[in-house]
């Protein structure tokens, strides 16, 4: 264990997480397990290894799937509070309303859907060194799509498609400074909203951090599916089978998550699958780079999509 950080973090976990929909609509997207442990609490243990002791995270979509993973943090040596949302404030009003609970000047910002190995000390260091408001870590990014565009100094310019453009990785340092003005009871957003105005009031306060670190961001149910892969197998696990789950001898289960109480009948065959919470596989059933999910009309397979 590192030596204490001296910041809490904010970690954003009120998100609907449209994309990953059928599955979001079972768990929030920062309760999925991930080889044996909840996302949300692989993201936790990242952060306390690297130092920090106080966490807030901000709750609205089936917030109990994620209170019942990290309780009070004190399991993993933390100390975790959270901030209602009564409606989602995105990702500008919900670090205003978490400010009171922060009790801090400075403390990070941490996505709720991705595994970074960010150096937060050094992170921290070049915040505070170059006297920015927000710090974002980032790595090389892709012309294809929108990203941070930012000069050899590391000031952010704005934001968008560019051949330099850098791509962020879901973790950055900010003073408390830069919500201050934000309404805490209505929705608003950064890269969209308040970090262009920032910029334009003051050129230096947004800034990059290059960083080569891995990331994994989960979006889609394909994205959860190989990164639960990449991870069960670095870890030697196996993928995650849920408690209370009852699989027939001569099913055939391949490359799949079984979430709890899923029962899979004789001779299923699920290959490439996610199954989620209380599904019942009838016998003989054979699916393939499906979501599965009971509902009150039985169970529904979703196809992931094309990438």
């Amino acid at each position: 264990m590192g030596k204490p950080f001296p910041w809490p973090a904010l970690v954003l976990t009120a998100g609907l997480a449209t994309r990953l929909q059928p599955l979001s609509s079972v768990r929030a997207k920062a309760a999925l397990p991930v080889a044996g442990e909840a996302l949300v609490l692989r993201i936790l243990r990242r952060l306390r290894r690297s130092g920090v002791t106080r966490v807030v995270l901000n709750l609205h979509h089936l917030a109990d799937t994620i209170t019942r993973e990290v309780g009070d943090g004190s399991a993993i040596g933390l100390e975790a509070r959270y901030s209602w949302e009564p409606e989602v404030l995105g990702s500008a009003g919900g670090p205003a309303r978490a400010l009171p609970l922060l009790e801090a000047d400075r403390f990070l910002i941490v996505n709720g859907d991705t595994l970074a190995d960010v150096d937060l000390e050094a992170l921290a260091a070049q915040h505070v060194d170059t006297n920015a408001v927000v710090t974002m870590a980032v790595v090389d990014g892709d012309p294809r799509y929108n990203g941070i565009v930012a000069d050899a100094a590391g000031l952010v310019r704005g934001f968008g498609r560019d051949p330099g453009a850098f791509h962020f990785i879901g973790i950055q340092a900010a003073n408390a400074s830069a919500f201050a003005g934000v309404s805490p009871d209505a929705r608003s957003e950064t890269v969209h909203g308040i970090y262009p105005a920032m910029i334009a009031s003051r050129p230096d306060s947004l800034r990059v951090m290059r960083t080569t670190a891995e990331f994994f961001d989960i979006g889609t149910p394909q994205d959860y599916l190989d990164t639960a892969r990449t991870i069960a197998r670095r870890e030697g696990r196996g993928l995650d089978r849920g408690h209370g789950c009852q699989v027939a001898d001569d099913a055939r289960i391949d490359s799949t998550i079984l979430w709890n109480d899923v029962t899979v009948g004789a001779g299923a065959t699920l290959t490439d699958c996610i199954v989620t919470d209380g599904v019942t596989v009838p016998a003989g059933a054979r699916h393939d780079r499906c979501s599965l999910v009971a509902t009150d009309r039985g169970m529904i397979a979703t196809p992931f999509a094309n990438a």
